[in-house]
């Protein structure tokens, strides 16, 4: 089936079906109808590249991941994020391309969108040296970062509250009456995991814990670097009694390294992670953390990006940037010790009981 035959089922010209198809403005709503019952009825199916080069639109998202990629596809995390922004392009009528850029390059990016290849970006997490996004708004191209810009608060963002959600797992740990607290923090050219640094170490200060130097291991996400991390801090004298994960695919290789050593989560060390995986819940003990709407977030970006480029105004501009903030919620579960205070405290009133 050709455009020319559509035209002609629906008796109309090929260029009214063409500008009907490109969603052009001039055209009237009897005429749109017709047309797309003709193209339904056929299951003609225009193509995307004709579509690009008439409209100048081809209705594809980019959405690049500054990672590894054997992180991308070894964290749950990232598939959780991409269908998020999946769901979001389905709902809209657009297509997601998922760009694995090894070499993170303003030029590759400009490529891409000059090219026609996709409307606008996605760029999930925020880099602190990262000096891409800057040109990229510089020439004026549609983007969404997923997380906070360190250097450029005229571009729209979507972030969950790193340093709120990293703040409430330092208030529970020291609630619990651990006081020997040590972190895994994510890298640190990572914008969301200097949050998360952050809001954890400034909460334990200001509950009047100071971490030793010792305590604080950097990892890159992986859950090896979670076990590596981990084994360093059981080598601390003394070692930590609980341990603040900055994210649940690090505190997983964690746990594994606890085991590996002898000990056992949470009666010889306590732990919590961030993010809410669904294997948080599933691992043994099951695990406390800090629960990010991963999936609102992509699909927060994506809408938030289309409505950009479906409103005229902003296609060629940044003015009315948005900062989009998730809230964040401390879930406990096993892994930190609660249910073992818990026993404990009620062990003690019972007996306070019995001695009077």
């Amino acid at each position: 089936m050709t455009l020319d035959e559509i035209a002609e089922l629906a008796g109309f010209s090929r260029s009214t079906v063409s500008r009907v198809i490109n969603d052009a403005p001039n055209v009237r709503a009897a005429t749109r109808e017709r047309v797309w019952q003709i193209i339904k009825a056929c299951d003609f199916h225009p193509n995307p590249a004709a579509r690009a080069l008439a409209g100048r639109r081809s209705r594809v998202i980019g959405l690049v991941i500054p990672q590894a990629l054997n992180t991308i596809f070894a964290d749950p995390y990232f598939p959780m994020l991409i269908q998020g922004c999946a769901a979001a392009c389905d709902q809209r009528g657009y297509y997601l391309m998922l760009s694995l850029v090894l070499r993170q390059s303003d030029d590759t990016f400009r490529w891409l969108i000059r090219a026609r290849h996709m409307d606008g970006l996605i760029v999930a997490s925020a880099l602190t040296d990262d000096h891409s996004v800057r040109r990229l708004l510089d020439d004026r191209l549609p983007l969404v970062l997923i997380g906070r810009s360190m250097e450029c608060t005229d571009i729209t963002t979507v972030d969950a509250d790193n340093e709120h959600g990293a703040a409430k797992a330092a208030q529970h740990l020291v609630q619990m009456g651990y006081q020997r607290i040590a972190m895994i923090t994510g890298p640190m050219n990572m914008v969301h995991a200097i949050d998360r640094r952050n809001g954890f170490l400034c909460t334990l200060r200001a509950l009047g814990v100071e971490p030793p130097s010792g305590y604080i291991q950097e990892g890159d996400w992986s859950e090896s670097s979670g076990m590596q991390a981990m084994e360093r801090l059981l080598h601390m004298t003394p070692p930590p009694e609980a341990v603040f994960v900055a994210s649940d695919s690090m505190a997983i290789g964690a746990l594994k390294a606890i085991r590996m050593a002898g000990l056992k989560a949470p009666d010889d060390i306590a732990l919590v992670g961030f993010d809410d995986i669904p294997l948080a819940a599933a691992v043994e003990p099951p695990l406390t953390t800090v629960h990010q709407p991963i999936d609102q977030l992509g699909f927060l970006a994506a809408s938030t990006l289309i409505d950009r480029l479906e409103t005229a105004s902003d296609v060629t501009g940044n003015n009315s940037a948005q900062h989009i903030v998730l809230p964040t919620e401390l879930i406990v579960r096993a892994s930190c010790g609660h249910a073992l205070r818990c026993a404990a405290d009620a062990r003690s009133t019972t007996q306070l009981f019995f001695d009077r």
